[in-house]
């Protein structure tokens, strides 16, 4: 009776485990030439729910270390799973350096249910590189010692809550907080259907301002993310009867007859 209990506690805890998307190339240690397109590919781990349950991902290129990682390009940035599990990269010669595997992926998937779930690639090597990386990655690429991707980051809405406008992830994060080549903004809410509040003040508090004395560089952000909404809708067939056409008008005419000669 006991490990029948125990199976049947088993069983609840199922419906709250994860689709974890696991990569299966580049393989770990793997050699790519940079600048070429190559294919970057991954698989379900078998858990629940399926594949079929996330519905966009975005695909990062990183660096450094395996807790703090620094994005160094973005590889696609409004990827669908209905059309794959892969995907066609090049990454550009000039985003780093050559170093024997110091590029990782990270595949940051939006469920349908909401949320998000981050998974890393196995750590490999782009060859023929020209650039370099900053001094903070060369130090933390110095200290890997293997090639084991980083954990993976779960935050992935629970089953029973109600709430489908909760920023998670990457997405949770103070916009003004951000660093990388990519920013992520909240989901955006859905106007109501009629306006009842009388409440003026703004959703989110107002962030400091420091007005430039000089002139400041460019931004090092190439682009902003907004997360997707995961609201439904629905319709419903018009059945109205067809209208008849009105009747045409000669008041045209009848102008124009007045300037005959």
């Amino acid at each position: 009776m006991r490990f029948k209990g125990a199976l049947v506690f088993l069983a609840t805890l199922a419906p709250l485990a994860s689709a974890v998307p696991v990569f299966s190339s580049p393989a770990a240690a793997a050699s790519v030439p940079g600048g070429t397109s190559f294919t970057v590919e991954w698989k379900d781990d078998g858990s629940a729910p399926a594949l079929a349950d996330l519905s966009t991902y975005q695909l990062f290129l990183y660096s450094g270390s395996g807790t703090s990682p620094t994005q160094l390009y973005a590889a696609a940035s409004n990827g669908v799973y209905t059309t794959g599990n892969s995907v066609a990269v090049t990454v550009p010669v000039g985003v780093g350096g050559s170093t024997t595997n110091a590029y990782f992926f990270g595949l940051m998937s939006t469920a349908t249910a909401g949320g998000t779930i981050t998974t890393y690639s196995s750590r490999f090597t782009l060859t023929g590189m020209s650039g370099t990386f900053p001094a903070a990655v060369i130090t933390a690429n110095a200290a890997v010692t293997d090639t084991s991707p980083p954990a993976t980051v779960n935050n992935l809405a629970d089953s029973g809550s109600a709430s489908s406008t909760q920023a998670e992830g990457n997405f949770g994060i103070t916009y003004t907080l951000q660093t990388g080549l990519t920013k992520y903004a909240p989901m955006q809410p859905v106007p109501p259907t009629a306006i009842t509040k009388t409440d003026t003040a703004p959703l989110n508090p107002t962030s400091a301002v420091q007005f430039a004395s000089t002139f400041m560089p460019s931004p090092s952000q190439v682009t902003t993310l907004t997360q997707s909404q995961t609201f439904s809708v629905s319709s419903h067939a018009n059945t109205a009867a067809t209208q008849s056409s009105p009747t045409p008008s000669n008041d045209m005419q009848r102008f124009l007859n007045r300037w005959r000669d």
